[in-house]
């Protein structure tokens, strides 16, 4: 029987330096060779191709497949063939041709980097979906009309995606129904998913939806998990992380989750040169079954962090992109409590100060974000403070307790990890050759918002925390008026009395948000051309009739409009 295509294509990792290079991931549903083929450019050349033999993981077939020789700047149609037998774009498709397009290197050329987080799966067309519209399905559907009416229309260069790409602790109805199908679901993790056949469940449901499907298979994206990639809260404390490894179900999911979430998202961050380089790839590639070397490396991951780096940096002209692990690189021991163990902030500091001047403007990609709406980054310095004893060990216990809670560990959180990366992005941006913008972009807290640094901060370009979440889920009312609350004058001034009762210091700066907050599903798109920049966030609004549309929330300069 001929091999078929199960999931993908999925463009990948994009880039123009030394020679257009591309990589596409796809899911076979039995071993094949998978190979991607290139239209003729109009460069004058016959077209491109790449191909690669599937590998094994837990009965499903999976390849990366590089193509070299691409033209930046020209969108080039392909299509994907296993075994030789054409399997995309499927027949009768809707959708304008599957496109490569590395970005255009050359000076004032334009690069747009949409960038959002938080998806639960789209309900299946003719569903009513509670949450309102997908901003990835609406995305898809406007970007298909524009090309089908001009395929050289606008389009993300990149889309970055920061975190909470599947949930495996809030699992949809559907998915329910296969978990009782599979198993008791009265049995933890009941009606979360278990092992890897489960998330291989998540995947399909969140990518096989006809409109994401097809835009990934032509906008090139990063990913980054985050907290429900695995579970609410992952890694939040050492007192949390004990409690998880004593139930007789948490080694299993966090295996399974690592071991996912490197076959379905961390492999298509590398490029063509990092993917030859890897070990565990060739050692995967080359074994009839690579499950239990997959295993193993998950296995050492959660054991020791510092064995792995799933942080990656991707140069697009002179844009550069540093994405920064948040989860699985922290260190949770109380007295040296930091998000990134030394090794991963060494290599985070080596690719954003590397060959200053080569670049215009610094993306630091961090599912997080670093600043917070005053009331909560100073809730949870306080929080950390009473963990660590500042104020006893009944405090402690009370810290603990309303950290859990409360979600109270984002960079904040970890104080000696937010005045690092404070001063990595200050001196990013001092001294001759510093980009015209340093932008950390994150989402995660379900609104949107610009907020900027004032004082030492900021000295000598500008830098923004631009927030967009979620693409597509939702917040209680109560939450929405807390976050409101916590931009306010008042939350700060509540902020404030926390700190001093936690013997916190005044911190070092402050900011002050300039836009938002926004509610709804979103997504940011940065457009980036020589030293300007300028920002705009849509939000999806239901079409009577059916359907969806991107409208316009706020579009913003994020430098002097002569910065050419």
């Amino acid at each position: 029987m001929a091999a078929g295509l199960r999931l993908g294509p999925l463009l990948r990792h994009v880039d123009g330096a030394g020679g257009g290079t591309a990589t596409f991931w796809v899911e076979a549903d039995r071993p094949c060779t998978a190979r991607v083929r290139c239209a003729d450019d109009g460069s004058g050349g016959s077209g491109v191709e790449g191909s690669a033999r599937t590998f094994q993981i837990a009965g499903h077939h999976y390849a990366l497949v590089p193509v070299t020789g691409l033209t930046p700047g020209v969108a080039t149609p392909y299509e994907v063939l296993l075994d030789d037998r054409p399997v995309w774009p499927p027949p009768g498709s809707g959708f304008p041709p599957s496109t490569i397009r590395v970005p255009d290197a050359s000076p004032g050329a334009e690069l747009r980097v949409a960038f959002g987080s938080c998806r639960w799966a789209a309900k299946p067309a003719g569903e009513h979906d509670p949450v309102g519209p997908d901003a990835l399905d609406t995305l898809a559907t406007t970007l298909a009309a524009a090309l089908a009416a001009d395929p050289d229309a606008e389009r993300p260069d990149v889309l970055l995606l920061l975190g909470d790409q599947v949930y495996a602790d809030e699992t949809s109805p559907a998915v329910r129904r296969r978990l009782a199908a599979r198993r008791d679901l009265r049995e933890p993790p009941g009606t979360e998913v278990g092992d890897y056949e489960e998330y291989t469940w998540l995947y399909d449901e969140s990518w096989r939806d006809p409109e994401v499907r097809w835009l990934l298979s032509t906008v090139p994206s990063c990913m980054i998990f985050d907290d429900h990639d695995v579970i609410d809260d992952w890694n939040t404390s050492a007192s949390w992380l004990a409690g998880m490894r004593a139930t007789p179900w948490w080694r299993e999911r966090i295996l399974s989750g690592l071991m996912s979430y490197w076959v379905y998202q961390h492999l298509g961050n590398l490029s063509p040169a990092e993917l030859a380089a890897d070990p565990l790839y060739a050692e995967v590639c080359a074994a009839p079954d690579g499950t239990e070397p997959l295993r193993r490396f998950a296995a050492e991951a959660d054991a020791d962090p510092a064995r792995t780096r799933w942080s990656h940096r991707r140069d697009l002209g002179r844009t550069r992109i540093v994405t920064i692990d948040t989860r699985a690189a922290r260190v949770l021991d109380e007295a040296g409590r930091a998000m990134l163990d030394p090794d991963e902030a060494r290599w985070v500091r080596e690719q954003v100060l590397d060959a200053p001047g080569s670049y215009d403007h610094l993306l630091v990609a961090t599912s997080l974000p670093w600043l917070l709406p005053p009331l909560i980054h100073d809730a949870e310095t306080w929080s950390a403070a009473l963990c660590r004893g500042e104020r006893g060990p009944r405090w402690a216990r009370f810290g603990e307790d309303l950290r859990q809670r409360s979600d109270l560990e984002h960079w904040a959180a970890f104080p000696s990890s937010f005045a690092w990366l404070t001063e990595l992005l200050a001196e990013a941006g001092r001294g001759p050759g510093a980009p015209a913008t340093v932008c950390v972009l994150s989402g995660d807290v379900h609104h949107a918002y610009v907020a900027e640094p004032v004082g030492t901060a900021g000295a000598g370009t500008r830098v923004f925390q631009l927030t967009c979440s979620p693409l597509h889920n939702a917040i209680p009312g109560v939450v929405r008026l807390g976050f409101r609350f916590g931009w306010s004058r008042a939350g700060a001034r509540l902020g404030r009395a926390l700190a001093r009762h936690g013997r916190v210091g005044r911190r070092s700066f402050d900011w002050r948000r300039t836009g938002g907050p926004w509610f709804g599903n979103q997504l940011m798109t940065l457009t980036l051309s020589g030293r300007s920049a300028r920002l705009r966030l849509d939000r999806t609004k239901a079409v009577r009739g059916g359907g969806a549309r991107l409208v316009k929330a706020d579009e913003r300069s994020l430098t002097p409009e002569d910065a050419d």
